[in-house]
């Protein structure tokens, strides 16, 4: 059994990519770091220097601020990991470390992110990225691909198709689903598609969604039957908010739904039983 003070894997895997995930912190000493440089999905790295007792105290600050758990990992869930889990609780913080490390969860086969993909952020560090307003489909799911799994605390910026390409150069944020970018549609795949690809995620369930985003982003609704959910329920959210960032919140929970009935609940049926009145 896990100390009261620890996480293991599995237990952090059940976690990630729901809005219970806990924030990850990484703090493998940068040696380590630079011989795999591939990150948790969404764990934010710290330097050596962050991990100061006043820098720590600072952090701790941000993080209440979050009200969300903590959970730590360094290369084996030694003494990096533990001590700052403790001095995180020590300012108040709900901090744990992870069992065993980003070892043990390598070994046990979890994902792992290229966050070497990531060519723009700000001053504090979360990634920046712009795309054409008045979302639909793509531009709701990558940005819940993000945050889920890549970058929690990512910025999206919403502006005109026209103006994307100058707001990008302006801010220096990656843009993402227009056309003639990274970050796009290539092929039959979607940019959701693209986005799993490049930072190397691959889980039954973000598959199986991945299928339904994109047969509901590029017309192709044979391609499984929840695609005509997907684009009916994406459409319907594009009238009701005029405001795109209050659409991508509400947007959010419809993905997190759509992830977790791909994760946990495909093979559940549902139909009513008529209440006969009958006994046994």
């Amino acid at each position: 059994m896990p100390a009261p003070d620890a996480m293991s894997c599995d237990q952090l895997a059940r976690l990630l990519g729901t809005p219970k995930s806990p924030i990850l912190l990484d703090v493998r000493r940068e040696a380590i770091r630079a011989a795999d440089p591939r990150l948790l999905p969404g764990a934010r790295p710290l330097a050596e220097a962050d991990l100061a007792p006043a820098a720590l105290s600072a952090l701790a600050r941000d993080l209440a601020a979050a009200q969300t758990s903590v959970v730590v990992l360094c290369a084996e869930g030694h003494r990096l990991s533990q001590g700052t889990a403790a001095w995180l609780r020590h300012e108040g913080v709900p901090a744990e470390y992870l069992i065993g490390g980003q070892a043990a969860w390598t070994a046990a086969g979890l994902p792992l992110i290229e966050a070497g993909k990531i060519t723009a952020r700000d001053g504090q560090g979360r990634s920046l990225w712009v795309t054409r307003a008045r979302p639909k489909i793509d531009r709701i799911a990558c940005p819940w691909l993000i945050r889920r799994f890549i970058d929690p605390r990512a910025v999206f910026l919403f502006v005109a198709p026209s103006e994307v390409q100058g707001v990008a150069e302006r801010f220096g944020a990656m843009p993402f689903d227009v056309e003639d970018v990274f970050w796009s549609h290539r092929g039959d795949l979607c940019t959701f598609d693209v986005l799993l690809a490049e930072f190397g995620l691959s889980t039954p369930a973000l598959d199986r969604l991945a299928l339904i985003v994109r047969g509901a982003d590029t017309a192709r609704l044979d391609l499984a039957p929840e695609c005509a959910g997907l684009l009916a329920a994406s459409l319907g959210l594009s009238r009701m908010y005029s405001d795109d960032l209050a659409q991508l919140e509400a947007g959010m929970l419809l993905y997190d739904a759509f992830y977790r009935w791909a994760r946990d609940a495909m093979d559940e049926k549902h139909n009513w039983a008529q209440n006969t009145g009958k006994t046994k």
